[in-house]
Order: C-alpha cells, then sequence, then structure tokens
C-alpha cells in the first residue's frame, strides 16, 4: 500500500515534461537528472525509484521551495553540497 505526497507527483509531471528535451538521449530508461550543488550544479542521473525513499522526498521538497521543478537544462535542481547528495544516495543503494 502506498501512498502520493502532492509534491511529489508535481515533481513526477514536471520531470515528464523536462525530459522531453534533447538531453534525454543520454538518460536510460528509469533514471532521471539532478542537478546538484551549492556555486555550480553537477549533473546527476538517478534511479526513478529514489522517489519512494523518504530522504529523497525530504530533498525534493526542499528543492520545490527554494527552485520549483523546472530547470532550464531539463532536471531537477537539488540544494544541498554535492557530498551530502552522494552520501545520501550512497545509503540508497544498499
Amino acid at each position: 500500500m502506498g501512498f502520493r505526497l502532492p509534491a511529489i507527483t508535481s515533481a513526477k509531471k514536471s520531470l515528464s515534461r523536462s525530459l522531453s528535451g534533447s538531453k534525454t538521449l543520454d538518460i536510460p530508461k528509469g533514471y532521471f537528472a539532478v542537478y546538484v550543488g551549492e556555486s555550480q550544479k553537477k549533473r546527476f542521473v538517478v534511479p526513478i525509484s529514489y522517489l519512494n525513499h523518504p530522504s529523497f522526498q525530504d530533498l525534493l521538497r526542499q528543492a520545490e521551495e527554494e527552485f520549483g521543478f523546472d530547470h532550464p537544462m531539463g532536471g531537477i535542481t537539488i540544494p544541498c553540497s554535492e557530498h551530502t547528495f552522494v552520501e545520501l544516495t550512497s545509503s540508497l543503494s544498499e
């Protein structure tokens, strides 16, 4: 049994719109692009399954509050350091 958070549903809709750009050719099916960093943004391609993890959902809520879900480069901007993001995603992969 699952539940849907309005922000996550909104992110998924925005994500599908943003992935219709030309950069989608290098994103495998089942993945999406996020931009992470404080001064310079680094692009990461992560599995869609991350959307189910509470820790990742917290980051998405922060991203929505700070940036919204539209990114000119075709992904979502995550408002955290690259180091924090890598640590979080490493724990989700285990």
